[in-house]
């Protein structure tokens, strides 16, 4: 069997990662036509079927997912070092992609980036906004955030934030026509500001602690929706009660637009880590996106 040509490969994953070959054809610059012709060489010379395709989508099969996680970081890699051999010395080229939920990135995004940029200009950073657990690795992503129990324990791990609470919140307005609930089985009584989650467009169920006691209240309300921001901005509104990580509502709750409520019952987290593959720390950019992450961050605390 010959080796696979590069391009095909590059092409494959492209595919792979954007689910799509009408989209891969326009982030490598050539047609469709061409993109599939080389799939279809790359699976014919490998003999397996590298990807289901339908009329309407496509996916990975085994194979396909077996050579994406093998592939993919090397073949990243390679193209990493084809760029940097047109940087000037001590200068690095590349691209640092990153999966963030949107809830971050006033916090770790927004502080970082100006500073990454004015001294790695020739670095592109891609910032995903999305609420859903992505594969880092099969999606091409370099590293991701997320809150630290939901990253896989083989991860590396790096701290961006301080740990920080989930608080009810609630407009005086509200507060004034409805009560202020005193226990969390008080909420069921209350109209809330309902999330609904992305990984399974399930409504959440607010998590509430107290001590070594945990509640998850399945509460109810007009308005539905899967962006945090929107909950926040109707519970100003004195539409209902919100749900939010303590530093998104903090200017709202420094001038009485919200009120805390159910404080005791308030669940700490351990805060927003970056995190990446630990065979991803040989890729420079990223190398030198988490050092300006800590300096912005962690050492400015």
């Amino acid at each position: 069997m010959n080796t696979a040509p590069f391009a095909q490969l590059q092409a494959f994953l492209t595919v792979a990662r954007l689910q799509s070959f009408s989209r891969a054809a326009r982030e490598l610059g050539v047609s469709r036509s061409a993109v599939s012709q080389a799939v279809r060489q790359l699976e014919e010379q490998l003999r397996v079927v590298l990807l289901a395709r339908t009329t309407r989508s496509v996916s990975l099969t085994d194979a396909g997912r077996r050579l994406v996680e093998s592939a993919g970081p090397a073949v990243r890699q390679a193209l990493a070092a084809l760029t940097e051999v047109s940087a000037e010395p001590g200068e690095v080229v590349g691209r640092v992609r990153l999966s963030v939920p949107r809830a971050a990135v006033p916090f770790v995004i927004t502080p970082v980036l100006p500073t990454f940029r004015e001294r790695h200009p020739r670095v592109e950073v891609e910032v995903v906004i999305e609420e859903r657990f992505v594969d880092l690795v099969a999606e091409g992503y370099d590293a991701g955030v997320r809150l630290t129990e939901a990253i896989e324990r083989d991860m590396v791990q790096v701290r961006l934030t301080d740990a920080f609470r989930f608080v009810v919140v609630g407009a005086p307005s509200y507060l004034a026509r409805h009560g202020t609930p005193q226990r969390p089985e008080d909420l069921l009584r209350h109209e809330c500001m309902t999330f609904r989650m992305h990984s399974t467009g399930a409504l959440y169920a607010w998590e509430l602690e107290r001590g070594r006691r945990n509640w998850r209240v399945p509460v109810r309300g007009g308005v539905v929706t899967n962006d945090n921001q929107l909950t926040v901005a109707m519970a100003e509104e004195g539409l209902g009660l919100a749900y939010a990580f303590e530093p998104m509502v903090a200017e709202q709750l420094r001038t009485g637009r919200l009120e805390r409520v159910l404080e005791p019952y308030a669940p700490r987290v351990p805060g927003y880590f970056l995190y990446y593959p630990s065979r991803a720390q040989s890729s420079p950019a990223l190398r030198l996106f988490v050092d300006v992450a800590k300096e912005r961050l962690v050492h400015a605390k």
